[in-house]
């Protein structure tokens, strides 16, 4: 005991003067590789969405608020962050058209990876949206028609050849993209974490799952056969279907199409989603009614993934609406986080989650009634700053250790007290 103990407190007096030259570790980033293992231990983690960042920093005058939020998120010690990597048709697109591209809105793409690197965040980005928003899968039929393609409705996405060619095509230019400001191509840029293949996929015109499924199929073989190195997952929202009947009675009173079992059973698919909107899904009903959907919805799509998958599980999106107000959200993020930190602590299934949605002071245009930002939010911040402490000791228990990047100046650093915690636990286990 007694050297295992003077291990320990040697190591920790070695990273006490790394810290007092103001350096850390090198900042030479690994993959996170199949069942979100880093380093061959289960990486676990606290995360946020801000979908908006591309957007923004196509714009060079607007890109601290990128930078704004990297350097706040790390500070509260979330380590992924998921946003888009589309933009199709419309004011500020990245797709102008099919194969058409706007290379200020690119670069503003590149930028986000810099600064996600430099702050030790690693990112989860989407090809395309499910919803009209930025596009979408209407604007994909859209071109399709005009080009004289014979589709009914957005679900032809889906199962149209030339819809399915502009999409490979978009996500090929999007994966063998070469960053114009670190000379990395995306592909080979172990910043991104994974793929997702749509945003809320969702299919009206085949309640079965199947149409859904043979894209998901497709797609991923696709996908892995251009990038093998990152994770992919398909951005669902977890909704049960035909394949397993006993279970439809937990989605949330209706059906959206998709197979949470099936589609994530294919094998090119790395880890599971779910995303949580109790308030939206469950209108009308009293706040412990949608705790208690909560409740099961992740404890349930945790066993699956346990026994049925075999496979990582990570809530994609949650969040509160803030005109419940500001104690209802940090009530409803404690519970949540909770049965997260629960489930993660019995084994490597349940790996994260990421919160819908952080930005930065003064962009009232994307406000949804999610937002959270965090420097006017310390309270929320809180909560999510011990959400991140408690899975960064899980990842420490299991032999990885999370560094950032807490002052913007491109190097690594840890919390010392977050890094003394995590050392005094071990001696006490």
């Amino acid at each position: 005991m007694g050297s295992i103990t003077t291990w320990i407190v040697a190591m920790f007096l070695l990273l006490e003067a790394e810290f007092s030259q103001g350096r850390m570790l090198p900042s030479n980033l690994d993959f996170v590789r199949s069942n979100l293992l880093l380093q061959g231990s289960p990486f676990l983690f606290n995360g946020f969405n801000a979908y908006w960042m591309m957007n923004v920093a196509s714009d060079p005058d607007l890109r601290h608020k990128v930078s704004d939020v990297f350097r706040e998120a790390s500070a509260t010690g979330l380590t992924v962050c998921r946003t888009w990597a589309f933009g199709d048709g419309g004011d500020r697109a990245l797709q102008i058209s099919p194969g058409v591209y706007d290379e200020r809105v690119f670069q503003g793409l590149d930028f986000v990876i810099y600064e996600a690197r430099k702050y030790g965040i690693r990112l989860i980005l989407s090809f395309v949206n499910n919803f009209n928003d930025f596009g979408g899968k209407a604007q994909y039929v859209k071109w399709a028609r005009n080009a004289g393609a014979q589709v009914s409705g957005d679900d032809d996405f889906f199962t149209n050849p030339l819809i399915k060619d502009y999409y490979k095509n978009h996500v090929r230019r999007v994966v063998t993209r070469l960053n114009t400001i670190t000379r990395v191509s995306y592909k080979e840029e172990p910043t991104i974490m994974a793929w997702e293949l749509m945003n809320e996929p969702r299919c009206q015109i085949d309640y079965s799952g199947k149409t859904l499924n043979g894209w998901v199929q497709e797609m991923a073989t696709f996908v892995k056969s251009i990038d093998n190195n990152h994770l992919l997952e398909i951005g669902m929202e977890g909704f049960y279907g035909a394949s397993t009947p006993q279970r439809e009675q937990l989605n949330p009173g209706f059906q959206v199409g998709t197979d949470f079992i099936t589609s994530n059973l294919v094998k090119e698919i790395d880890f599971a989603t779910i995303h949580a909107y109790p308030d939206i899904w469950l209108s009308g009903k009293s706040e412990e009614e949608k705790m208690e959907f909560m409740d099961r919805w992740i404890r349930n799509h945790y066993e699956d993934a346990r026994n049925i998958l075999k496979k990582p599980l990570v809530i994609a999106e949650f969040g509160k609406w803030n005109k419940d107000g500001l104690e209802e959200r940090d009530l409803y993020m404690r519970n949540v986080y909770r049965d997260i930190y629960r489930y993660a602590r019995s084994g490597g299934i349940m790996s994260g989650s990421m919160v819908w949605h952080v930005m930065a002071e003064g962009m009232d245009e994307y406000h949804d009634g999610y937002e959270i930002i965090l420097s006017q939010s310390p309270s929320t911040a809180g909560i999510m700053s011990r959400q991140s402490r408690a899975m960064n000791a899980l990842m420490s228990r299991n032999g990885v250790m999370m560094m950032h990047d807490d002052n913007g100046d491109g190097h690594d650093h840890a919390n010392k007290s977050t890094l003394w915690n995590s050392l005094r636990w071990m001696m006490s286990s």
